[in-house]
């Protein structure tokens, strides 16, 4: 069944977790490297699809805090990877009308990732079609602690009473507070966990795990996860 025979409901914004491309490259003996190259080429097609099926919003989880705690070898390899494909992949994005965001604590980062993802903001900053989210460095934990650190600052520096705000005005600080929450969350190769991923903004969102392994998810993969949206009853706590 293709993505044009039925009338889908569309999710506004998706977050998605790319897992799998480990175990994708040992199952072929080749290093877990390899599977993070493959799922490079899957980024760029899950991107296209989003947009084309007019989604707002997409956000990859690339990166975790916890990921450094991986082998030396390889957090080495994927900061290379990612510099690589951020220079390779900015232009044919931004030819497509895609605003690139970026959340996350860069500053563990290279200086000369940190100016690429610089010149990525700022090439796509007045594009107006899919925004494309990478979380780098990024964990949900990390998110909401600097939203507070934030928020009790200004409420301090304001001499603000605490007991007259309300939640909008501390959630204004998180990383994606300029995006509509996410409503669809997808996670691949069968693990069934959020990992702190976006962990305040998902607190509605549908959740879908499916047990292919990111490299391997195709188009057909993502329709399916469409029609499972469509399916669902979203009543955010009402009858």
């Amino acid at each position: 069944m293709t993505e044009h025979s039925e009338k889908q409901t569309v999710p506004v914004h998706i977050a998605i977790v790319m897992d799998g491309n480990g175990r994708w490259a040992q199952a072929r003996g080749l290093p877990r490297v390899a599977g993070h190259v493959a799922g490079v080429g899957v980024v760029r097609r899950t991107v296209a699809y989003c947009a084309r099926k007019g989604v707002r919003a997409l956000t990859a989880f690339a990166f975790s805090s916890e990921n450094w705690n991986r082998p030396e070898k390889e957090v080495s390899s994927l900061q290379k990877l990612f510099l690589r494909s951020l220079k390779k992949e900015t232009k044919e994005l931004n030819a497509s009308n895609v605003r690139m965001r970026f959340i996350g604590d860069f500053s563990r980062f290279s200086e000369a990732m940190q100016n690429e993802i610089a010149k990525a903001i700022e090439l796509t900053q007045h594009n107006t079609g899919l925004t494309f989210v990478l979380a780098f460095n990024y964990g949900g934990r990390w998110d909401i602690f600097q939203a507070a650190q934030r928020f009790a600052q200004r409420a301090t520096q304001e001499n603000l009473d605490i007991t007259q705000l309300e939640e909008k005005d501390f959630s204004c600080y998180l990383s994606s507070a300029d995006l509509p929450e996410p409503d669809f969350f997808i996670r691949t190769s069968g693990e069934c966990r959020i990992s702190n991923f976006l962990l305040w903004q998902i607190a509605y969102a549908e959740l879908y795990f499916c047990n292919v392994l990111w490299p391997d998810f195709s188009e057909k993969e993502l329709d399916e996860a469409f029609r499972a949206y469509s399916q669902r009853d979203r009543r955010f706590g009402k009858v």
